[in-house]
């Protein structure tokens, strides 16, 4: 088997015009995958030059291969089975910037540089004021790159086609809008670095580079451990830096408020590379579609399975029972409370299905019953107040939903043996122990709806839901859970 290299396998040149913060599998099976897929079929002819946004990380690794590695897609796509190898060659080399710092400056002097990408956790879009202009590097992301912004602004002397188009990938809402603001106190942090270059650095910054709010949407599960011998059999290369993911792919990038949307298409052709790229005037309602229909369905359909004897999501899904269930939600419910065209919206909500129906992945409904409570107030309750209020009654699914959740809570054991074992915060696990302990459903019932801590309100004040809660939960203690969803489909 050889191993994994320039030499040994072919590799692309193109110029380097994107810098990446983030060497991880979701940026390389995701983004990578993406400028791979556009240079092949547009003529968007870049690189990528990898920056390892931490002290310890994998660029050695990545350059040990010459930055070459195989993306391994595993799923359904419109109703195909696909299992999938791509040897991703878009990477020109991985800088580390905290042994490499003048390489990684220097970036700042390359004129073909246009885009910033990256992905640092969640974490990693923050403000630190222990951060100086001169440390080498800074230690947060946005110190590192208002450095380099600071960098490229004084060697092109603010020159307005020297801007950079940014697009983090970090997985909040909004990320762009907060990468921003974080640039702009560093900017303000270091005004007296700065001098008399403050307020055109500032300028240049504010007009000529164009930070976008994205949302991104692809499971990648990483290393593939268990298959990796026979994947490098069948590649016949020594490649350690694969990285798994499933099939489906959604990047939406929200146009910057100075920048018009056909620029940017053009600039970043993703579109005419037919990916699944959207440039759109708003991320949120995209944002909005993502929470409902897939976080959403994972958050109710979870309890019910488990109680009906289903440890896997693919299996619900397949359930006669419990998979008209889940299309009950899905479809008859919480698509109905969105503001996105219909059409858009049964394709997305389709490919979820499609999504949870994934033959290569085992996903434990136990793994999303974690916190349910929380998840349940941000990923259905929004949607069960706009039901009610556009249709004059309460979704049954997800009342449903909501009382299986909390049947789930109460604990023991399940019809066949396995044990129930819930998770959230203590003060929760204590709320839902003491009204179980009662034996009273109304009490259970009312208690969990009015507990501000959880919903931040009470819900007994919506019309008719502590009546439905309450006979929900009378059903599952009478028949089971597999009985007492029948009754509502």
């Amino acid at each position: 088997m050889k191993a994994l290299n320039k030499r040994t396998a072919p590799k692309s040149v193109a110029p380097e015009r994107i810098i990446q913060f983030g060497e991880g599998n979701f940026l390389r099976c995701f983004v990578d995958w993406i400028i791979y897929n556009m240079n092949q079929k547009t003529d968007f002819n870049s690189s990528v030059v990898v920056v390892q946004p931490i002290e310890r990380g994998m660029v050695d690794w990545l350059n040990g291969q010459d930055c070459l590695y195989h993306v391994n897609l595993q799923g359904r796509l419109n109703g195909e089975v696909v299992n999938s190898l791509t040897r991703i060659d878009c990477i020109s080399r991985a800088l580390n910037p905290y042994s490499q710092n003048q390489a990684f400056m220097a970036l700042a002097d390359q004129p073909e540089i246009r885009f910033v990408i990256s992905n640092t956790t969640e974490a990693g879009i923050a403000f630190d004021d222990s951060c100086k202009l001169t440390d080498a590097p800074a230690s947060s992301y946005p110190g590192k790159l208002t450095q380099l912004l600071y960098r490229r602004y004084m060697t092109f002397n603010g020159a307005p086609d020297k801007g950079l188009i940014i697009m983090p990938c970090e997985l909040i809402f909004l990320n762009g809008h907060h990468l921003k603001e974080c640039i702009f106190k560093y900017i303000e942090l270091w005004k007296d670095d700065f001098g008399a270059n403050y307020k055109g650095f500032k300028d240049w910054f504010t007009n000529y580079c164009y930070v976008c709010a994205t949302l991104v949407d692809r499971i990648v599960p990483g290393f593939p451990r268990k298959e990796i011998k026979q994947i490098q059999e069948k590649i016949c290369y020594e490649d350690n830096m694969v990285v798994q993911g499933e099939a489906f792919h959604l990047w939406v990038i929200e146009k910057p408020e100075n920048m018009e949307i056909d620029q940017l298409k053009a600039e970043f052709p993703a579109e005419k590379a037919g990916l699944h790229v959207l440039i759109a005037e708003s991320e949120k309602p995209y944002h909005e579609r993502k929470v409902t229909l897939l976080n959403g369905p994972h958050t109710v359909l979870s309890p019910v399975a488990f109680l009906s004897g289903i440890n896997i999501v693919r299996d619900a899904c397949n359930d006669p029972i419990v998979g008209k269930y889940i299309h009950k939600v899905q479809f008859e419910e919480l698509m109905q409370t969105l503001n996105l065209p219909m059409d858009e919206l049964q394709k997305f909500a389709s490919d979820v299905l499609e999504r949870f129906n994934n033959p290569y992945v085992d996903h434990q409904v136990t793994s999303i019953m974690l916190n349910s409570f929380p998840k349940y107030e941000t990923r259905d309750l929004p949607g069960l107040k706009v039901y009610l209020e556009r249709k004059g009654e309460l979704p049954q699914g997800l009342v449903f939903g909501l009382a299986a959740i909390i049947t789930y809570y109460k604990g023991g054991k399940r019809a066949d043996g396995a044990e129930i074992v819930p998770n959230d915060a203590p003060e929760i696990m204590q709320l839902l122990t003491d009204l179980w302990a009662t034996g009273d459903t109304r009490k259970v019932a009312e208690g969990v709806l009015a507990a501000e801590m959880i919903w931040h309100e009470d819900l007994n004040c919506i019309p008719g839901l502590t009546d439905l809660v309450t006979a929900d939960l009378n059903k599952i203690q009478q028949f089971g859970m597999l009985e007492a969803v029948k009754t509502i489909l």
